[in-house]
């Protein structure tokens, strides 16, 4: 990938068929990318970098002091997120099929074998968060299929390393990243709503924006909310 370094900071550049540059920084790490027009030359993309410096490292600041979630382990009262909300894990051993129960507010109920491994309990909760999934997904698309009049032909939940979600649009399908589930709903909404935009505009662009403003005018609120909360050991972005 192309880069340019200012001021000691990587920037990666993206080159695409767009009109106007566009600047930004992901947490965690507070990477920082530039998409520009195909034919604009190293030193102007130079110049735009420097004349936002100041932004750049008020950015990367803030994902600094954010909150991490160390790699869990899966051990009794541990911390967990589902929706936004803090739960304790307890761990339950019995010789059944393993499930997972919400348990007053207050904990995830993990029922598992005695001596399963790390690896399996951390699939067990992974497989739980995609089958809350399978209610609230549907319901958020169907509601903005209506609202966007637009045609979402498939979903599909993975874990994602890079985004929150994405959107094949040749297609008319989205994927979304799984870590959504421990993400308030209106966070998931957010991000699926983004998605679907991209099926009236391709590019991240004044008309992208256009359409965000006028179909979810919180839009920048939600997505600061969605950075705001704790983060996994893992980066991801948006």
């Amino acid at each position: 990938m192309e880069q340019i370094t200012v001021n000691n900071i990587t920037i990666d550049v993206v080159r695409k068929d767009i009109k106007n540059i566009h600047l930004a920084v992901y947490p965690p790490s507070g990477k920082v990318r530039i998409a520009v027009p195909l034919k604009v030359n190293e030193d102007s993309i130079r110049l735009f970098a420097i004349s936002k410096l100041g932004w750049i490292k008020r950015q990367q600041q803030k994902f600094k002091e954010q909150e991490r979630i160390p790699q869990r382990e899966y051990k009794n009262r541990e911390s967990h997120y589902f929706q936004g909300k803090r739960y304790l894990l307890n761990i339950i051993e019995a010789y059944a099929p393993p499930k997972i129960i919400l348990k007053n507010k207050t904990y995830i109920d993990l029922y598992i074998r005695p001596e399963t491994p790390t690896v399996k309990r951390h699939e067990i909760m992974n497989e739980w968060y995609r089958h809350q999934f399978k209610d609230q997904i549907p319901e958020i698309i169907e509601k903005w299929e209506n609202k966007l009049k637009v045609k979402i032909n498939g979903w599909q939940v993975k874990i994602m390393k890079t985004k929150w979600g994405s959107c094949n649009i040749e297609k008319k399908r989205i994927l979304l990243n799984l870590e959504l589930a421990k993400k308030p709903l209106y966070c998931l909404e957010y991000v699926i709503v983004h998605e679907m935009i991209h099926l009236l505009e391709r590019h991240h662009n004044e008309k992208f924006l256009y359409h965000m403003d006028t179909f979810l005018p919180n839009w920048k609120q939600l997505k600061r909310e969605l950075n705001r909360f704790p983060i996994s050991h893992a980066d991801w972005k948006y």
